[in-house]
């Protein structure tokens, strides 16, 4: 399945394919937001299409990436099981618990979620 705009919850989302591409630089990112703007508000990406440095916030990579999605005001979310890397990281797990309370950038564990968080916010 290729990266496409779907309608969730009555909300434009680009959902990205679990096989596509990683998500290993700022570039990477941008390209994504542009996608979006053909028609999406929210890029939902899978976790495993980012690279590992976005769960070691020592790296600045995170803050870059969810840093671009909030200057362009698309909401990113963060799409999957990232327990493993909660577990080793005190500081991810409060990024994680941070962002989910705000509107910008969210970490659900499947579409599922994603669609409910939607309809919770419409």
């Amino acid at each position: 399945m290729p990266d496409e705009i779907q309608e969730r919850a009555g909300v434009q989302v680009l959902v990205c394919d679990p096989t596509g591409p990683t998500v290993a630089t700022e570039q990477d990112a941008l390209d994504l937001i542009g996608a979006a703007f053909l028609g999406a508000r929210v890029v939902a990406v899978p976790a495993n299409r980012l690279d590992e440095r976005f769960f070691s916030l020592g790296t600045r990579f995170a803050g870059d990436v969810m840093q671009k999605f909030v200057n362009y005001q698309v909401r990113l979310v963060v799409v999957g099981d990232i327990s493993a890397q909660l577990e080793g990281s005190s500081a991810l797990r409060a990024l994680v618990h941070e962002s989910n309370r705000g509107g910008h950038i969210w970490f659900v564990p499947d579409l599922d979620a994603l669609d409910d968080r939607l309809r919770a916010t419409a």
